[in-house]
């Protein structure tokens, strides 16, 4: 069986497709992931076969619409934001299509496994005649932006005589049933396993030190440059460096060099996630999916500062269930950021209830239980 797999062009997004990619591979299938060519590295990093569809980034298709005009400012509002989002990922696929159905004349899959957002992946399916799966990413829903792909994707979807988006043949999703959102389509739930980059090991990543550790991150796509990351990162720092922690900010290694030169005693650099996480005692970040997960995988207690509107609802969720306390980023000053660290790291209750959701997770179906599931519908459509 050869599966096409498709993440939405940014590293969080691979990295969620990658365990169930592995089981596949492990089970004797063919494989590869297509992305855009920054994903390169990052994709055949994890272990997959990787091919690029195209040289654009995915900042292309949030700033820059299908005639290559400058868009407007993204709305703040939740609805605005998600339709918005909605519409650059669905441009975004439809700039992959005509590569992926060239691609698919030479090696054509028997199945597509897309991402949440990655709205090629029904389009190409539907071309192909194949059957398509779509699997969550993250712990979010995206009721409102599959709203606003299909506005974006009407020629497309015209083309195919189809007034909406096809529906998947298979839904999975990786939230635990505690943090189910409210409206989700009827799925069959996957364990979360870590599907991040590796890299060479010192034995204090994975290894409990004597004082209490606190990761601080801005996810993979942080940089000195992007949103105040620098100044948000170093100010969190000094701010919590009083409360006698350990403090490990694992980020891309062009900022890590910056974070070194002005943060005495922090070690920055590419952590993998998943082999850090468990030696924690709190996770500080944006709300990113990849990182969201790690830590509730760990059982790490987290402090959340959504980076867009549109991040809220599942951090709302997880702080709701008592693992985690989130701040809105108007009100995330240092010294409430340092508040905040401190309560989560004296309050045993959040670590508690963090466990919890590490353990629902682990009972749930592993990426390897998946595959027979797969076989079956590609089975079916061969039959």
């Amino acid at each position: 069986m050869k599966v096409l797999f498709i993440p939405g062009g940014s590293a969080a997004t691979v990295f969620g497709l990658v365990p169930l990619a592995h089981a596949l591979r492990g089970a004797g299938h063919e494989v590869i992931m297509a992305s855009n060519e920054e994903m390169m590295p990052v994709i055949t990093g994890t272990g997959i076969p990787a091919t690029a569809v195209t040289s654009r980034d995915i900042w292309h298709y949030v700033t820059t619409d299908r005639e290559g005009n400058p868009k407007e400012e993204t709305p703040l509002d939740l609805e605005g934001q998600a339709l918005s989002t909605g519409r650059w990922f669905a441009q975004m696929g439809a700039d992959w299509l005509p590569a992926l159905l060239d691609m698919a004349k030479g090696w054509t899959p028997d199945l597509v496994v897309g991402g949440s957002m990655s709205y090629v992946a029904p389009l190409l399916a539907a071309h192909l005649d194949i059957p398509y799966v779509r699997q969550a990413w993250d712990i979010d829903d995206s009721n409102i932006q599959d709203r606003g792909a299909e506005l974006e994707l009407r020629p497309e979807l015209d083309a195919l005589g189809l007034d909406r988006l096809p529906e998947p043949d298979l839904r999975i999703e990786l939230a635990p049933p505690s943090l189910t959102p409210p409206e989700v389509a009827p799925a069959e739930l996957m364990r979360w396993l870590p599907g991040n980059v590796q890299s060479a090991l010192e034995p204090w990543m994975f290894t409990k030190g004597e004082r209490r550790r606190v990761c601080v991150t801005s996810g993979s796509r942080a940089s000195k440059e992007r949103e105040h990351t620098f100044e948000f990162l170093q100010a969190v720092a000094r701010n919590i460096a009083p409360l006698d922690v350990e403090i490990v900010m694992p980020a891309p290694e062009k900022l890590a060099v910056e974070l070194r030169k002005v943060i005495p005693g922090v070690r920055a650099g590419w952590i993998p996630l998943d082999v850090l996480a468990p030696t924690c005692d709190l996770v500080v970040q944006h709300s990113g999916g990849a990182t969201t997960l790690t830590a509730l995988n760990a059982g790490v207690a987290q402090l959340i500062i959504p980076e867009a509107v549109v991040f809220e609802a599942p951090a709302r969720r997880i702080a709701d269930y008592g693992a985690a306390l989130t701040l809105q980023p108007a009100e995330a000053t240092p010294e409430r950021v340092a508040s905040a660290v401190a309560e989560l790291l004296e309050d045993p209750s959040y670590t508690e209830r963090a466990r919890e959701l590490a353990q629902e997770i682990a009972r749930l179906p592993l990426p390897s239980d998946m595959v027979g599931r797969l076989e079956k519908l590609a089975a079916r459509n061969q039959g």
